[in-house]
């Protein structure tokens, strides 16, 4: 099939300004010392680069997937892909903070395009095969923030703080122009079931208890990876004295190793499990989670070198939900909605999810005297995703538990 038209084309498109996206984020937190040092601004300021980020993208990300509701999504992905990547090389113009902070800001207007990429995927791909195709796509969020941090170390070292921005620009240019040249899948083209009030309006979402069941579980696993993703760095140095390089390498190569093996795994596992349970979406990402509890508290509780295994199999399971979460947001509203679910959802996520978890097991790190009491923070909103997600099955339209 000719490039054009085969949707592994745009999926693997779209996989790439993904991946870009979140590795242009995470470079930013490797070399926040770099910039501090240059600008002289407080450790508060810099904070407000990465919140400039996400209030521009928690605005713009409902506004773009409305209009990616109503109107052709490739130009819509395609000029906030430009957006970005121009606004990431003109880092080489920032004299001052400000500017800085601007750009940033334009950053994630651009990026917040994404929101778009999971209903077009879903459009491109019949229900037996999106748990899978969707993991594709959603392996680029870790894989590109491990990726992330190594280049803003590498680069940030050896050839300031702003090379390593430009490494992410040209290729989102280019991915953008390939984009441009597949062809937009039909909205709904794969999907042959009615659609209830919830399933297919605005209006109807906070009513759709198999949405808002997804959502809130996505938003308790990003709660735990957030969380981790922050404070995991302090918690190997200060707890278990490795050094920053050591816990860097750490984190990287789990970050790397699970955000595709186990993101894949999980997509492979619900298009499987799907064959004989419809609510797989639902009960595979349960169980995960389920599992996931006693590994957590294993992990931030034992020495080394028993720790390092625990962390890895304990976040192997928690990456496991991201796939099947992701399929259960597409697979419970209409196609005519997927864009503004999926950024409605991107929202509730980040306030409810990693917006609050670095600040709650700080607090507690903080009552405590210790970061491993902190992480029971992370376990008790796996626990309760887990409770949300087996509730939420229930919800599931019976339409949808009879499609195949």
């Amino acid at each position: 099939m000719h490039f054009r038209a085969h949707p592994g084309s745009a999926l693997a498109v779209l996989t790439i300004l993904n991946f870009l996206n979140f590795i242009d984020r995470s470079i930013l937190f490797q070399v926040q010392p770099l910039i501090q040092a240059e600008f002289h601004v407080s450790k508060m300021q810099i904070g407000l680069l990465t919140t400039s980020f996400m209030l521009c993208f928690i605005v713009a990300a409902p506004v773009l997937g409305a209009l990616a509701d109503r109107y052709p999504r490739r130009p819509i992905i395609v000029v906030g892909a430009v957006v970005w990547s121009v606004a990431t090389l003109l880092t080489a113009a920032t004299w001052n903070f400000w500017t800085l902070l601007i750009r940033h800001a334009i950053v994630g207007i651009g990026e917040a395009c994404m929101v778009a990429a999971p209903g077009y995927v879903a459009d491109l791909f019949p229900q037996n095969r999106r748990g899978r195709m969707l993991a594709v796509l959603f392996t680029a969020a870790p894989a590109g923030t491990a990726i992330g941090y190594l280049i803003g170390g590498f680069f940030g070292h050896y050839y300031g703080w702003r090379a390593p921005f430009y490494i992410v620009a040209v290729p989102g240019v280019l991915a953008a122009v390939l984009l441009f040249l597949t062809r937009e899948p039909q909205r709904g083209a794969q999907d042959h079931l009615g659609y209830t009030l919830e399933e297919g309006t605005i209006r109807g979402l906070r009513r759709n208890g198999a949405y808002v069941s997804a959502t809130l579980g996505l938003a308790m696993v990003t709660f735990a990876l957030g969380g981790a993703q922050v404070w995991m760095p302090d918690f190997l140095v200060s707890v278990h004295g490795l050094t920053l390089l050591g816990a860097a390498e750490f984190i990287a190569t789990i970050a790397i190793v699970n955000g595709i093996g186990a993101t894949l795994i999980g997509g492979w596992l619900t298009d499987r499990v799907r064959r004989r349970r419809r609510d797989a979406d639902y009960t595979v990402p349960a169980a995960a989670m389920v599992i996931a509890v006693p590994l957590t508290i294993l992990a931030v509780s034992i020495s080394r070198p028993a720790m390092f295994p625990a962390v890895f199999i304990a976040h192997f399971f928690l990456t496991i939900t991201i796939a099947p979460l992701g399929v259960a947001i597409v697979q419970s509203v209409g196609p005519q909605l997927r864009s503004t679910a999926f950024a409605i959802q991107a929202v509730a996520v980040h306030l409810l999810g990693d917006a609050a978890s670095a600040p709650v097991i700080g607090y507690i790190a903080d009552r405590t005297g210790s970061l491993r009491y902190g992480f029971f923070a992370v376990a008790a909103a796996v626990g309760v995703g887990s409770l949300i997600l087996f509730r939420g099955k229930q919800h599931i339209s019976q339409s949808r538990l009879r499609s195949a």
